[in-house]
């Protein structure tokens, strides 16, 4: 081997990088044992950090087959020749192109979900981003940017944090797209979603939403992936798909940590 060409620096850095690695994963190793990682819906001790074999089997994950453009399960896979959409996708599409779902909300997922956004409890934003990670492959496979739905001022002050921005970060990280957390602006501070129907929720958030110039040049001709927390009827993320679109995205798909089982039925 000739020690001048440089391979042998090569293979010292590879060798010195795997024992630093290997030091490391030692370091973690000796931590655990002294103080294992404690589970985030408990203060039962696990293997890594994440939920307990109880609170894990109760969620209902979405697996294929579901709807591409909500994010429903479908009952069955239908062939080659079946829709991608469900019936109501297929009556009135939604401004985002597609969505996919992390799991099911319904009272396993819910209290998790609330212990995060309303608990201050951010260590569940990982677990969330790595749910996602999964859920939205093929999304984050075409996507040029991630851009989280924002919250107003007043809340954000009030909240600490943007649960939103909390998951994209580590997802648009892991998968090396860009991250604008500032693309979006919410102008306008919208009452609570709950409780209202369809129509009262778009009419809530109606113009609450605005582009940024800094959004508005790093938009344009791109394919968006837009992160929200619960897909309930949509009228949330529509609402920020739309002033996307016309800031010139190329297009704005959807992913979240859960939907509601009915997010809408079709128009009668």
């Amino acid at each position: 081997m000739n020690l001048q060409d440089g391979d042998w620096s090569a293979r010292w850095e590879a060798a010195r990088a795997r024992a630093v690695l290997g030091m490391a994963a030692i370091g973690r190793g000796i931590a655990d044992l002294i103080l294992p990682p404690m589970a985030h819906d408990s203060r039962e001790a696990t293997q890594a950090a994440g939920l307990t074999a109880d609170a894990w089997s109760r969620v209902v994950f979405l697996e294929d087959p579901v709807c591409d453009g909500c994010g429903a399960a479908f009952e069955y896979d239908g062939g080659d020749f079946a829709s991608d959409r469900c019936a109501a996708c297929l009556a009135s599409p939604y401004r985002f192109s597609r969505c996919r779902a992390a799991c099911v909300y319904d009272a396993a997922s819910r209290g998790l979900i609330l212990r995060f956004k309303h608990g201050d409890q951010q260590q569940f934003a990982g677990l969330f981003a790595r749910w996602l990670g999964r859920a939205a492959a093929p999304l984050i496979d075409q996507a040029d940017a991630v851009v989280p739905v924002p919250l107003h001022p007043t809340r954000l002050l009030a909240r600490r944090f943007n649960q939103s921005a909390e998951i994209a970060r580590p997802l648009a990280r892991s998968a090396r797209l860009d991250y604008l957390p500032d693309a979006l602006l919410r102008t306008t501070r919208t009452q609570s979603q709950g409780g209202r129907s369809a129509r009262g929720r778009r009419l809530n958030v109606k113009s609450a939403f605005t582009l940024t110039e800094a959004g508005a040049r790093r938009v344009r001709g791109r394919r968006i992936l837009l992160i929200d927390d619960v897909l309930t009827t949509g009228a949330t993320a529509e609402a920020c798909a739309k002033v996307l679109l016309e800031g010139g995205a190329r297009a704005v798909d959807l992913a979240v940590i859960a939907r509601v089982r009915t997010a809408r039925e079709v128009p009668k």
